[in-house]
């Protein structure tokens, strides 16, 4: 299994970016793929997930209302949109992967990361205000 994180970069406050995370190995409809992030000096944690069998949606509330995440079958990925960018969302961003039968909705987003199988290297995303 792997995964690859593209299209982090610098950014203003106040703008949008999309991050998207490219699977292989990996039948995406049988797993749960979430997005992480780890600033500087901070611990790793959980924003959006997703189960791209039934498109179910999980977000945690640092981000919420700012995150819209999106599976696009055709190249095995999924996508991050986050608008209204702030500079504390400057971090290292990183996509991972769990069997869906062992995802736990929202609790794996925000306590369980050791659960996740897969994680990708991360993507740089730095907002400038």
């Amino acid at each position: 299994v792997q995964l690859v994180e593209s299209g982090g970069g610098l950014v203003e406050a106040g703008e949008s970016l999309r991050l998207t995370c490219v699977a292989s190995g990996l039948r995406m409809r049988d797993y749960a793929i979430g997005w992480f992030r780890q600033a500087p000096g901070k611990e790793r944690e959980g924003i959006v997930a997703i189960t791209p069998r039934d498109r179910t949606v999980y977000e945690a509330n640092s981000v919420k209302g700012r995150c819209t995440i999106s599976v696009d079958n055709s190249k095995n990925a999924v996508d991050l949109r986050m608008d209204n960018l702030k500079a504390g969302d400057t971090a290292v961003y990183f996509c991972a992967a769990v069997p869906q039968s062992r995802f736990y909705g929202i609790e794996s987003l925000t306590g369980r990361e050791q659960h996740w199988t897969a994680w990708g290297r991360g993507t740089q995303v730095t907002v400038s205000s």
